[in-house]
């Protein structure tokens, strides 16, 4: 399966929690703890940021965490020589959550809308 496709496939599986996690994203924003929350989707166990979704109390199979920019950098996710490429490609937290999906085809960032968006 194409990268791509996987990645679409992951999007849509979350997409019934969006409102929890813009609920969540407004909280990091409201309350200034940064300008750029991360949601950590994946299947494993992590010592990264505060647990959102638990597939153990709702049905997922993914697990996504809320993280903020600053922490992917202090534990040095994110190289220090790259905040500032990340800042620039950051989509507005207002109309869009940024993910980073942990899969089997690796680690990759992705904004997807906050408003519903029709399932492919």
């Amino acid at each position: 399966m194409k990268e791509e496709t996987i990645l679409k496939q992951i999007e849509r599986e979350i997409r019934q929690y969006v409102t929890v996690l813009a609920k969540a994203a407004d909280a990091v924003l409201d309350q200034e703890i940064s300008n750029y929350p991360i949601f950590i989707v994946h299947q494993g166990e992590l010592e990264v940021g505060v647990n959102v979704i638990d597939p153990q109390k709702v049905p997922s199979n993914w697990t996504i965490d809320l993280s903020i920019l600053e922490e992917f950098a202090a534990k040095q996710i994110i190289k220090s020589e790259n905040i500032e490429n990340f800042r620039k490609v950051y989509k507005d937290p207002q109309t869009n959550l940024c993910l980073f999906i942990l899969s089997e085809i690796g680690a990759n960032f992705i904004f997807m809308p906050r408003k519903d968006i029709p399932a492919n």
